[in-house]
């Protein structure tokens, strides 16, 4: 979201992040920024100056609890349904101009919509104009069809509409193609590009660059990979012969997302926990680099990732695509 923020012209003055790692990944690309290493709701105040006026605060409280691949907590009873009231508390407390709020589609449908409802009633209550709804990253030039809710909300003053998108479908070919070949397993992290970018897409990420960071594949196991080989582009574990599956108690229970193979002339699917879902490259035998998921994102190649190949594959997956979020906040920009 912050970066999505910057392309439209609103500058991070603060922000607050409680995992080391993806505080060091936020850190080191949003250098000018001051970075809490902390819980929001641990926090009494935000240590800025200026006028608040002009401050937009924006942020997307966890979502695990409102995921439809989480039905065991998705309720009443889970708390951390609960920690957007510590994201309210500081609307309260600084007041404002703008609220940019962000989370899954499964809140509006979680608890038939309460949490939603809530999160709109305490902010009128608060004396902010709000809307709100479903954005598809797909129709904003990012190269991947997820739908995500957003709300923007406004005090003294009518909030505008939500962005509507018209962009071209950018395909995963138009994405990745000019990254390099790798294998399973690949550990070398920086490497040079396969080729010249063949996309303007391609060409829009690249940034100048020579070479680019996030070369990281998982090592899967060997019968792991034997299964990827079985898989036509589009396809998924129905394409894998069930004598392959035996390690499966019950292959049929298996989610549609698993051992997903991408299309190459069709965006992506969602980028979530990639290296679970074992997302599989479209032409090669292996999951995807976190590379190509950023790229499948849309972060630039100079963005940088932090910590453990899991936690950078956590990192981009978790993450608002940016060209998303830039839409979004041309919308305040441009009231402002």
């Amino acid at each position: 979201m912050a970066l999505g923020a910057k392309w439209a012209g609103v500058e991070t003055i603060v922000a607050v992040e409680a995992h080391r790692s993806v505080h060091a990944t936020y850190s080191r690309n949003h250098p000018d920024a001051t970075v809490i290493h902390g819980r929001v709701e641990d926090l009494d105040s935000l240590p800025f100056a200026g006028a608040h006026a002009e401050v937009v605060l924006f942020g997307g409280p966890p979502c695990q609890g409102f995921s439809t691949s989480n039905q065991r907590t998705r309720n009443l009873a889970n708390e951390k349904n609960w920690l957007f009231k510590s994201f309210i508390s500081h609307v309260a407390r600084i007041r404002p101009k703008w609220v940019v709020f962000e989370n899954v589609k499964g809140i509006l449908e979680t608890e038939k919509g309460l949490f939603a409802r809530e999160i709109e009633n305490d902010l009128r209550g608060l004396g902010y104009d709000v809307v709100a709804g479903l954005l598809n990253a797909i129709d904003f030039g990012v190269p991947q069809a997820r739908t995500r809710f957003f709300l923007l909300a406004r005090r003294e003053g009518q909030a505008p509409a939500l962005p509507v998108g018209k962009a071209t479908p950018i395909t995963v070919a138009d994405a990745i193609d000019d990254l390099p070949v790798l294998q399973n397993g690949a550990s070398v992290d920086r490497l040079p590009y396969r080729c010249v970018a063949k996309s303007e897409y391609a060409r829009s990420m690249r940034r100048g660059l020579k070479v680019t960071q996030g070369h990281l594949v998982t090592n899967n196991a060997p019968h792991i990979v034997e299964r990827y080989a079985t898989i036509p582009q589009g396809g998924n574990w129905r394409d894998i012969p069930e004598a392959m599956m035996s390690t499966y108690e019950d292959r049929t229970r298996c989610h549609t997302g698993i051992y997903r193979r991408l299309d190459r002339e069709a965006p992506s699917v969602v980028i979530g926990n990639f290296r679970k879902n074992m997302l599989v490259h479209p032409t090669q035998d292996r999951g995807l680099s976190v590379r190509e998921a950023a790229r499948l994102q849309s972060f630039p190649d100079d963005y940088e990732f932090t910590g453990t190949i899991g936690l950078q594959q956590q990192q981009v997956g978790n993450a608002v695509p940016p060209l998303l979020a830039k839409a979004v906040f041309e919308t305040v920009t441009r009231a402002a």
